[in-house]
């Protein structure tokens, strides 16, 4: 069960096999039997949530400029679903106000509407069936800027007693883990743990929701919000302090 959120009907996580690990095995083998060209081996219908998840860690790492974020992040979600969707997300900055996160993203998605980063996605437009790199970037902004016109309206409705895949989507796909992730976050701004609780328990795709939960949850209040009690409690923590000390650096 999960402590301080009311409960929805059932807690879900991802079940093994699911649409999103397929695409990944896929992408891994065609790499190996194509060879090293990205293009070639995503999966041009795909828009899993596993693309949003990788983008995640893009938006954090230091000392990047604007515009290699923005190619950077595309590129995570070409190493296996090539759905323009997946390219259409970016995580907010650490020092965007909760209150107008919604409205940033959708301003960030109007004025790049037709931006196709073409050092880092050469030709991958040419996989789909649009006219142009302008059409291909442009058809994954509308669907994000669909649901993100749908979660402006939840942010100022949604109860927290209301399971935000109501309003967001499953989180099964690009789009939806995306807003539910997002809606779960404004809810409770100032209790990072709280937020966690209330994505983690839903209809949907709990553990991809949590997972870009905890990254806006995060990337607001700072790794100095977490309590040592409970950054002491990390799975795998020894083998991740490694890795995030050459970060930090």
């Amino acid at each position: 069960m999960c402590p301080n959120v009311p409960q929805p009907e059932r807690c879900s996580a991802s079940p093994s096999g699911t649409p999103s690990a397929d695409t990944r095995l896929t992408a891994r083998r065609l790499r190996k039997e194509e060879g090293p060209r990205r293009q070639d081996a995503g999966q041009a219908g795909s828009k899993g949530y596993g693309a949003t998840l990788r983008v995640a860690p893009i938006g954090l790492v230091p000392g990047l400029r604007d515009e290699q974020r923005a190619g950077a992040a595309p590129l995570q979600s070409v190493l296996a679903a090539s759905h323009p969707t997946a390219h259409a997300v970016r995580l907010p900055a650490a020092d965007t106000d909760p209150a107008g996160l919604v409205g940033q993203l959708r301003a960030y998605a109007v004025d790049h509407r037709t931006r196709y980063h073409h050092t880092w996605l050469d030709d991958l437009w040419t996989r789909s069936q649009d006219p142009s790199p302008e059409h291909f970037v442009a058809r994954g902004r509308d669907e994000c800027l669909a649901v993100l016109d749908r979660l402006q309206e939840a942010v100022r409705t949604v109860s927290p007693a209301t399971d935000p895949c109501q309003a967001g989507g499953e989180g099964r796909i690009a789009e939806e883990a995306l807003a539910t992730g997002l809606l779960c976050f404004p809810l409770f701004p100032d209790e990072p743990v709280t937020a966690l609780r209330r994505a983690a328990c839903t209809a949907g795709d709990s553990d991809s929701i949590a997972c870009l939960t905890g990254a806006f949850a995060g990337a607001w209040p700072g790794a100095d919000a977490r309590s040592a009690d409970r950054t002491g409690r990390i799975e795998y923590r020894g083998d991740l302090l490694a890795p995030g000390t050459l970060w930090d650096a």
